[in-house]
């Protein structure tokens, strides 16, 4: 468990993280109190190089119900700030937790183990892998709430993940997304039985693990900058690069054609 008790921090397979948003009673909405801590947790396990794999879930039936609405919590360093700068720094702080997500060394995956709302649903779409519970729906909350449906990166990744057609309905119409219609349409790769949950997201972690370290983190890296190429020929350059650097610098291609011949797991020493 982290020092803050809003925040638990388990290790409940080797080389594996299971961070716990820990505020039930609030559906784990996204407080200050709550979000500093995790964005801080978040930090701590990408320097953590034991760990090969994170995981994300919520405490009690929520995920996570976005914006705080009755209790913000605390923003440190503000005094002397007036409301208009202090909104700025909050948003700043909130978007962080999205690019913390998005750069962090090792594979995230969110266990959505019930609704993701609002933030909550942006919140999620930070993450490399979701897999869901049959109790998780999902949320473009802001157009129901007099706002934009648009924040912390969302009409960035949403339409990147599902298509643009769906992302605009979804996010017009505010209207839920169940478990089912989020796997069909691909907001999740996986939906699964409550009680399932977790042991899904780690046996998904374990397969990673197997798998080359650099190799994992390579590829993480030019999933999400291919999210930004500003054409297919730039992108492929990158990923020859990669390929390359693996290839030259490893000897992981030719234990990966031994273990094949002699039918056992590969053994990835990640070096020459």
């Amino acid at each position: 468990m982290s020092n803050d008790s809003f925040i638990l921090l388990d290790r409940p397979r080797p080389h594996v993280a299971l961070v716990t948003l820990n505020r039930p009673e609030r559906m784990n909405a996204m407080s200050f109190d709550v979000m500093i801590p995790f964005r801080k947790t978040l930090e701590e396990l990408s320097d953590d190089n034991d760990v090969r794999v994170v995981v994300v879930t919520g405490a009690g039936r929520g995920f996570c119900s976005g914006a705080d609405q009755n209790d913000a919590g605390v923003l440190p360093n503000t005094k002397g700030l007036t409301v208009p700068t202090i909104s700025l720094r909050a948003m700043e702080m909130l978007d962080k937790i999205v690019l913390t997500l998005r750069d962090l060394h090792q594979p995230t995956i969110a266990a959505v183990n019930g609704p993701a709302i609002g933030g909550g649903l942006c919140l999620s779409m930070a993450f490399d892998i979701r897999v869901a519970s049959t109790d998780a729906y999902f949320r473009a909350a802001g157009i129901n709430n007099g706002l934009t449906a648009s924040e912390l990166g969302l009409s960035y990744l949403l339409p990147r993940a599902i298509g643009s057609s769906r992302a605009f309905e979804m996010m017009l119409t505010g209207r839920d997304v169940g478990a089912d219609e989020a796997g069909a349409m691909g907001l999740v790769s996986h939906v699964v039985a409550p009680d399932q949950l977790l042991e899904t997201c780690y046996e998904i972690a374990e397969r990673i693990i197997g798998w080359s370290h650099p190799g994992i983190e390579m590829t993480k890296r030019t999933l999400w900058n291919s999210l930004d190429a500003g054409s297919l020929q730039q992108h492929m350059a990158q990923e020859g690069i990669g390929q390359l650097y693996m290839r030259l610098l490893t000897g992981n291609f030719e234990e990966a054609t031994r273990a094949r011949k002699e039918k056992r797991k590969p053994k990835f020493t990640d070096t020459r």
